[in-house]
């Protein structure tokens, strides 16, 4: 039997809610759901990037989301919502701007933005989350 997933459906002003220019407000499909747990700024021998640098943190958690998202046959044009743990809202500038390299301003996520007193380090500035969508087909083994 062939996968099936529909096409993302964004839904950026739902009728009475203003409307969103950073995320969609609503994002609906079917298929296979994929969980990324929280990503943080450390490279592939778990050393944190940007010391003190929200760019640099950022830039490193998205690349460490598209290897996690790659890892389960997804991309970022499969996820449906991103979480945002930060540890101060100025931070979310370099946030956007290292997703908007991973993801069109017109294919945005639903999305939300949580300031948190401390991540699981004082030196971690972020951390975020995804949730895709993939094509079911079937049961699948590890």
């Amino acid at each position: 039997m062939m996968g099936f997933m529909s096409e993302p459906i964004r839904i950026s002003a739902p009728a009475g809610v203003a409307p969103a220019a950073q995320y969609s407000h609503v994002v609906t499909a079917t298929g296979r759901l994929v969980a990324v747990s929280g990503q943080l700024a450390l490279d592939e021998d778990g050393k944190l990037v940007g010391p003190g640098d929200p760019a640099a943190q950022a830039r490193q958690v998205f690349e460490n989301l598209d290897r996690c998202l790659t890892a389960a046959g997804a991309g970022f044009e499969h996820v449906v919502k991103l979480t945002y743990f930060v540890t101060d809202m100025a931070h979310m500038p370099a946030v956007r701007a290292a997703r908007s390299a991973h993801i069109p301003d017109d294919r945005l996520p639903a999305s939300s933005a949580i300031q948190v007193a401390g991540l699981v380090s004082p030196d971690f500035l972020m951390e975020i989350e995804a949730l895709a969508v993939l094509p079911d087909t079937g049961p699948t083994t590890a």
